[in-house]
């Protein structure tokens, strides 16, 4: 198959969306199919070699500006390259900040509006690039914000369009009002569009459904799954030497609730026995999160634990591993309902068993894997004594770490991933052909 393969540069951070996307387009090029990776607002940033094309679409320049100043949606191609270029945009991304949720709202408006949004002529650029240098056989939408460019994309390339699903209902919960209820509204007007949705799992599907307007036949469940050649190494049995150490591996961020772990971790290190326990914590750290992070910081300071606290920052493929092969479990006990935690099975895989909170992709992941166990949600006390039954008990921490392993192995690997993903692209682009036959 010719897949055309949309998805979204995270500006200069290490994305878990942008990982995946990466992953399961170099996962599908392996399997023999025709892959074109195209990057939308920013160039993509993995931990891994990258395979999309050095180009990017609805650059974030282009669609700010157009978004600011009408003069910008229609000045010639030529000055919209010179402002789409990668390196720009990676230069502009480090300047990245928080943006004004009004303003976030009218530009998601916007883009959901496709054709009818001050961007049209970016989904032109898209639609013309697409047609004269891809010709797809199929266009697979690595997100539902992109929803606003499928209705054209079907029109002029007359493919099927498939859309995953990575945590939209997140970002779309934070808008402001009345931009959020416009929002859903046209997401679900917009979702029509769209042949298929693929969701991460179980949990997923029926908590987008609703939002989407959308019954359970357009949706289908392909979990997700990681690079195991990098995780091929039997872990080395923990050192005698080193503490008892537990380890946080995701963005830094109130979302991912490190404040509760850091609550979790004062409450057992002030237990007696545990004067060698350590908290390492690794990450990307944005500019709207720092004055956050240096409070908490502070606080293990004042808790007279800054010599048993670690702030690793952030770590590529190799200092991931090796971050993950220093710590005896992982928490990252999320105040939201995680969808994706990625992070989750890249502990397992190196045989790190979990704590994580009893909702969002968590249960469902853990009773595939038995790679852990579950805690209440929001609450430090049963968050410490989940971490307390691990740490107390070797036997049984050795024994999820195993199950994790094997199961992630066993069935989370990137070529699953990308066969099941496979099958259910041509089934939609098989359905396509049989739909033109019959008219």
């Amino acid at each position: 198959m010719r897949i055309a393969y949309v998805g979204a540069g995270a500006a200069g951070m290490y994305c878990g969306s942008c990982l995946h996307d990466n992953t399961l387009a170099s996962a599908l090029m392996r399997l023999g199919h025709e892959v074109v990776l195209l990057p939308m607002y920013t160039p993509m940033r993995t931990d891994e070699e990258g395979v999309a094309i050095d180009r990017v679409f609805y650059g974030a320049v282009n669609v700010y500006l157009q978004q600011k100043v009408g003069l910008f949606r229609r000045t010639p191609r030529w000055l919209d390259r010179l402002l789409d270029r990668p390196g720009l945009l990676r230069w502009v991304s480090r300047f990245a900040a928080s943006t004004d949720a009004r303003e976030l709202g009218e530009l998601t408006l916007s883009t959901l509006a496709g054709e009818g949004g001050s961007q049209a002529k970016e989904l032109d650029k898209l639609v013309e690039w697409l047609a004269r240098e891809v010709r797809p056989d199929v266009v697979h939408l690595s997100n539902s914000l992109f929803l606003g460019m499928a209705r054209r994309l079907k029109q002029a390339l007359r493919v099927p369009i498939v859309v995953s699903l990575q945590g939209e209902d997140l970002f779309l919960g934070e808008l402001v009002e009345p931009h959020r209820s416009r929002a859903l509204a046209l997401l679900a007007e917009r979702a029509r569009d769209a042949d298929l949705f693929l969701s991460p799992s179980r949990w997923y599907a029926a908590e987008m459904a609703p939002l989407l307007g959308v019954g359970a036949s357009a949706l289908r469940v392909v979990p997700l799954g990681i690079r195991l050649d990098q995780y091929a190494a039997e872990p080395s049995p923990r050192p005698a030497d080193r503490p008892p150490t537990i380890g946080y591996l995701a963005r830094i961020c109130p979302e991912k609730g490190l404040h509760l772990l850091v609550d979790a971790f004062a409450r057992l290190a002030g237990e007696p026995g545990r004067e060698a326990l350590r908290l390492r914590v690794a990450g990307y750290l944005g500019g709207k999160d720092r004055a956050w992070f240096a409070a908490l910081v502070a606080r293990v300071g004042e808790l007279g634990l800054a010599d048993r606290f670690e702030h690793v920052g952030e770590v590529d493929l190799e200092g991931k591993v090796s971050f993950l092969r220093s710590v005896d479990v992982l928490a990252v006990p999320t105040v939201y309902r995680e969808p994706k935690a990625l992070f989750a099975l890249e502990a397992m895989a190196n045989a790190v068993p979990v704590v994580m909170p009893r909702h969002g992709s968590f249960p469902e992941m853990l009773e595939e894997t038995g790679g852990g166990i579950l805690v209440e949600p929001g609450s430090a006390e049963s968050l410490a004594a989940g971490l307390r039954e691990l740490l107390d008990d070797d036997e049984r921490r050795i024994e999820l770490g195993r199950r994790g392993r094997a199961a992630v192995l066993a069935g989370r690997g990137e070529e699953t991933m990308a066969r099941a993903t496979a099958a259910v692209l041509a089934e939609v682009v098989a359905g396509g052909r049989r739909a033109e036959g019959s008219h």
